[in-house]
């Protein structure tokens, strides 16, 4: 990890200026753990508009120690989701630095410095994965509410690698209106919630129902059992088969 008083923190960057303050921020959180001060540094300096930054990749194996450390099972679990979250957002998934996003800093402090915050990165990833068992437990005592189910759900499924489903799940919304692909005919499937009951019931479209309407509609009817492994997998973190598995019928 970065020494406090490393000047490459000053060479690093978040959605709006340099990290020069995240190691006090940091330091704040090692000692007390603090929302507000959490809040700060996540918003400020780690993450905007699903984007991380060079700051992100070298503030989280602090926040993983965090987490593996705490003796409060609710920091950690706010940990587990934000650095989830933070997980479905990286492009860099093939194990390498992408050139574009590090050419940057690359230059300023040298490939071995980067590679070095990439691969502890990565490291920090699996110390919050290991603890993925944990938080389940203490949520499934706990009462949570939709929102934060599914953002459990978001970093369970980035920690897992299964991106495509985090992402989905970070963006899905109750009642919302989606275009999905057909598997079948690869044709656009225009998704609407029912007007009378738009929390439980989805109607499919061949067209969209907002320019066509008066179009035949197909009820959306959850599955009985799933062949996808990460679908099924999903299903089951979530205790409800209604949550995700559909078919059009």
């Amino acid at each position: 990890m970065l020494k406090w008083n490393s000047d490459v923190w000053g060479k690093l960057t978040g959605p709006y200026s340099s990290a020069d303050n995240v190691p006090v921020l940091l330091q704040q959180l090692m000692q007390q753990y603090s929302q507000e001060v959490f809040d700060e540094l996540f918003q400020e300096y780690l993450f905007h508009q699903n984007t991380i930054y060079t700051t992100t990749y070298a503030a989280m194996p602090f926040l993983a120690q965090i987490a593996c450390s705490t003796s409060d099972a609710e920091v950690r679990k706010e940990l587990f989701v934000n650095c989830g979250i933070i997980e479905a957002s990286r492009n860099e998934r093939d194990g390498e630095l992408s050139p574009g996003f590090w050419a940057e800093l690359v230059e300023d402090v040298g490939s071995s410095v980067c590679t070095e915050l990439y691969r502890e990165y990565l490291e920090a990833i699996g110390k919050l994965k290991a603890l993925t068992k944990e938080v389940f437990s203490y949520t499934a005592h706990h009462s949570i509410d939709e929102m934060e189910k599914r953002f459990i759900l978001v970093a369970d499924a980035a920690y897992r690698g299964s991106y495509i489903l985090a992402n989905m799940l970070m963006t899905f919304i109750n009642c919302d209106e989606y275009v999905a692909v057909c598997p079948a005919c690869e044709e656009d499937v225009f998704i609407w919630p029912h007007e009378d009951n738009p929390a439980e019931i989805l109607q499919a479209y061949e067209r969209d129902p907002v320019f066509h309407t008066g179009q035949e509609h197909y009820v959306i009817v959850p599955v009985t059992s799933f062949a996808d492994e990460e679908i099924r997998t999903l299903v089951e973190r979530a205790g409800s088969k209604h949550w995700l598995g559909i078919c059009i019928i």
